[in-house]
């Protein structure tokens, strides 16, 4: 895969090559639909890669004592988990656009040390307090043993969050210089820490799959961080010997809290819809099932979405740089199209059937949950090439609280569904998934209407 890799960032010499030289060979009359793939393949990788330590986890969990609780369990503290780190997810974005020198990375420094200490300081009171009651038990209604299962994993994750905060503030530098194979170099270090973290505690340790699972994703993360601010380094001091704008501006930590708030409240609604399903399948027949068996569905539609979520970071850098707008939207349509044929491979084959039975290691009595959600989602990786499309396009032209509205939107649909379901009493799993695609689908309609006046503008 390193091999592979190499030399993806338009065909830099060097991980160094000054990005005005990348842009240069960007906005040639060579440039392609080839050369679009190559800036973008490394950031798919990475987010493939991601999206694989989630299954992986799962299935070193499915072959521990109390499975189906202790899956359950995993996938609560991911819900919980994924829903605090909201704020530093969109840090990504943000660096991406928003870092151009040494005046802006120190700013953007600054504002993302402020932003994890925040997300610590929400993790630590909802695993250490009685908030953690209150939410998962109360507020979510999820079961009891189910709850107290998690909670370990909660207090495990505590520094989770900022770990990502860093690792996605210096990844966003790196994708604004052409530096992406990095990124790719990144996720493979976390993937083979956390995958070799999980398979030696659960060899040598009689741990529950909770604890595994969470020390795992800890150690993965932290290591992937150390590695980013690493690779970071001479492009981090290139970017310090520029010392003003291009055009003049300077960037302001308010600046910097205007454009990214309306993003992190984007995510933070975003990632509600998996506390939100959550807390419908709690309420659904079959609550411990369907609670069991919603992260292996969201793990494999996580890793045939990967690729649309790598989107938007290169729609940010090929539009805001080159103006590739007609070739980054066909190239953004192509990718959802392949992806959505991919998993409609996977559901229609034997091949489901032997990931879930000797991959997953699910009995048969969970895997009849998962088969109908990953059939019902065939369809959504290619919506989620169409949404991150409009969203990378809104926030080349900064309207971020745009997306914002969009997504309370969409989370507004989502509770209707989920609602809908439970008072229907359908299929627990099968709901959640009719959820997702009916949210992006309202996110997509509001998006693409307010989306006209950046085209115009590029």
């Amino acid at each position: 895969m390193l091999s592979f890799a190499r030399g993806l960032s338009f065909g830099a010499k060097s991980p160094n090559e000054p990005y005005d030289v990348v842009l240069a060979k960007m906005t040639t009359a060579t440039t392609s639909q080839r050369q679009i793939l190559l800036f973008w393949l490394p950031l798919a990788a990475s987010w493939t890669l991601m999206g694989m330590e989630g299954p992986i986890l799962q299935a070193i969990i499915a072959r521990l004592p109390n499975l189906a609780t202790q899956l359950a369990a995993f996938g609560i503290v991911m819900s919980v988990e994924i829903a605090i780190e909201s704020p530093v997810i969109m840090l990504l974005a943000t660096s991406t656009a928003l870092v151009t020198n040494a005046q802006s990375y120190y700013t953007l420094r600054r504002f993302m040390i402020w932003v994890n200490l925040l997300v610590t300081l929400v993790a630590f009171l909802v695993a250490f307090t009685p908030l953690y009651r209150l939410l998962v038990s109360t507020l979510m209604g999820i079961p009891t043993h189910i709850a107290e299962a998690a909670r370990p994993g909660m207090k495990v994750m505590t520094f989770w969050s900022a770990a990502i905060g860093f690792r996605r503030f210096q990844q966003g530098v790196l994708i604004r210089q052409g530096q992406t194979r990095w990124i790719g170099y990144g996720t493979m270090v976390r993937l083979i820490s956390s995958a070799g973290t999980g398979i030696l505690l659960a060899v040598l340790v009689p741990l529950p799959g909770v604890y595994i699972a969470s020390i795992s994703l800890v150690a993965g993360v932290a290591l992937e961080a150390l590695f980013i601010g690493w690779a970071a380094r001479p492009t981090v001091a290139r970017i310090l010997s520029w010392p003003g704008q291009g055009n003049g501006e300077i960037l302001s930590f308010n600046d910097v809290a205007r454009y990214h708030a309306p993003l992190a409240a984007t995510s933070l609604l975003t990632l509600l819809i998996q506390p939100l399903i959550g807390a419908g399948l709690a309420r659904m027949q079959f609550p411990e099932e369907n609670l069991a068996a919603w992260p292996v569905v969201w793990g494999v539609l996580f890793i045939f979405r990967s690729p649309a979520f790598a989107l938007p970071e290169a729609i940010i850098t090929l539009i805001s740089e080159s103006g590739l707008l007609d070739p980054v939207r066909q190239f953004c349509r192509r990718v959802g199209i392949a992806s959505s044929l991919a998993l409609l491979i996977l559901t229609a084959s034997p091949l489901l059937t032997l990931y879930l039975r000797y991959v997953a290691g699910l009995p048969d009595s969970l895997s009849r949950f998962v088969v109908p959600g990953l059939v019902l989602g065939v369809f959504i990786p290619l919506v989620n090439s169409m949404h991150s499309w409009y969203r990378g396009l809104l926030m080349v032209g900064r309207l971020t609280g745009v997306i914002y509205w969009s997504m309370a939107l969409g989370l507004a649909v989502a509770a209707l569904v989920i609602f809908v379901g439970v008072k229907l009493r359908a299929p627990g799993v099968a709901t959640g998934v009719t959820a997702m695609i009916a949210s992006m689908l309202a996110e997509i309609y509001y998006l693409r209407k307010r989306s006209n006046s950046v085209i115009v503008q590029i």
